[in-house]
This record gives C-alpha cells, structure tokens and sequence, in this order.
C-alpha cells in the first residue's frame, strides 16, 4: 500500500481535457518534448514546474493565460 503526499493531491483537469480532445497519452508527451512518465505522473495528480505547464499548454494549442483552466487551484 502507498500512501499519498502532499505534492501527490493537487487536483488538475489535464487528463480530462486530453481525454475530451481524444489525445493520446503518448502525442501529448511528445508534443510537448516530456517523458510519459511526467505526463503520467502529472495527471495523477503529482505537481510539477511551470515550464513543463507552459510546454504542455502549448502542445494543446492554449495560451499561458489558459493555466487556471486546466491545473486550477495549483500555485506551482
């Protein structure tokens, strides 16, 4: 059994706004130049920097601007 942490439960729409524009896990990644596993890792919930936001952002076609919109109520 794992136990969550706190960097564990910032909540973010990203996997349900990949999932709606019917992206692949693996386009996405590669889209934006991340690893699976950080995009994996990020859609479970773990936080991440900013400049790996802004990539992502950018490989879905949305503005900086747009942050709020798919990680809501992470500061990071």
């Amino acid at each position: 059994m794992t136990t969550r942490t706190k960097e564990q439960k910032g909540l973010n729409k990203l996997k349900e706004y990949r999932e709606n524009k019917l992206i692949s896990k693996t386009e996405l990644a590669r889209n934006a130049e991340i690893s699976l596993v950080t995009l994996d890792r990020i859609e479970k919930g773990y936080a991440c920097r900013m400049a790996t936001k802004r990539k992502i952002l950018e490989a879905l076609g949305m503005d900086i601007a747009e942050t709020g919109d798919i990680f809501s109520g992470d500061d990071r």
